[in-house]
C-alpha cells in the first residue's frame, strides 16, 4: 500500500501577497529523506469560458513575466478573502472584460494546477449570454487587453500557436465537450 510523505519540518523561504515558497524536510515511504522539497503556495483561482450572445468567446491578452511574453487567455483570477466562487467568477469577468451575464456561472470542475509542487486549485466555469456593460476595471498591477473572438476561430488560434496557455485550452476543451461550442 502506498503511503504519503511525512513532513518532518517546514520553513518559509518567502511570503508575499502573490504566493509563498515553503521548504519541507520530508521522509519518504522508503525511509529516505529529502532535505529541501520546495512547495509553492498560491491562492485559489477561477477561470471562465465566457460566451457572448453572438457566439463569441471573451479572451484577455496580457504580458506574463514568467513566460516572458504576451499570452491570450480566458478571464481568470484569484478568489478574494470571504468571496464565494460564483462571485469571484462574475467579478473577474467584469473586471477583465467589461462584460457580465444574467445567466448563473456553471461549474465545470476543480483542478490542481501542479500538485507536485503547488498547493492551489483552479475552478473552471462556463458563463453564457455575456453582454458588455462597461470598460475593464483592472487592478493596478494588471495590464490587459480584452478580446472578443468568434468561437469558430478559437481552435484555429490554438492550432496556430496564438493561444498556448494550458488552462485556457483545457477549459475550452471541457466546455466544448459539455456545451457543444
Amino acid at each position: 500500500m502506498m503511503k504519503k510523505w511525512e513532513i518532518l519540518n517546514s520553513r518559509y523561504i518567502y511570503e508575499t501577497p502573490f504566493g509563498n515558497l515553503r521548504s519541507d524536510r520530508v521522509l519518504l515511504p522508503n525511509d529516505e529523506i529529502i532535505e529541501n522539497y520546495y512547495v509553492n503556495e498560491y491562492p485559489e483561482w477561477v477561470n471562465i469560458i465566457a460566451i457572448t450572445e453572438n457566439d463569441e468567446i471573451l479572451l484577455v491578452k496580457q504580458y506574463r513575466h514568467g513566460g516572458g511574453d504576451f499570452f491570450i487567455e480566458i478571464p481568470a483570477g484569484k478568489i478574494e478573502e470571504n468571496e464565494d466562487l460564483e462571485s469571484a467568477v462574475m467579478r473577474e469577468l467584469r473586471e477583465e472584460t467589461g462584460y457580465t451575464s444574467d445567466a448563473p456561472p456553471l461549474k465545470l470542475g476543480r483542478f490542481y494546477t501542479n500538485p507536485a509542487v503547488s498547493t492551489n486549485t483552479i475552478t473552471t466555469f462556463f458563463v453564457k449570454d455575456c453582454y458588455k456593460v462597461g470598460e475593464q476595471k483592472l487592478d493596478p498591477t494588471e495590464f490587459a487587453e480584452a478580446l472578443v473572438v468568434p468561437v469558430s476561430e478559437f481552435e484555429r488560434m490554438v492550432i496556430e500557436g496564438e493561444i498556448n496557455q494550458m488552462f485556457t485550452v483545457f477549459a475550452y476543451t471541457l466546455a466544448k465537450r459539455l456545451h457543444k461550442l
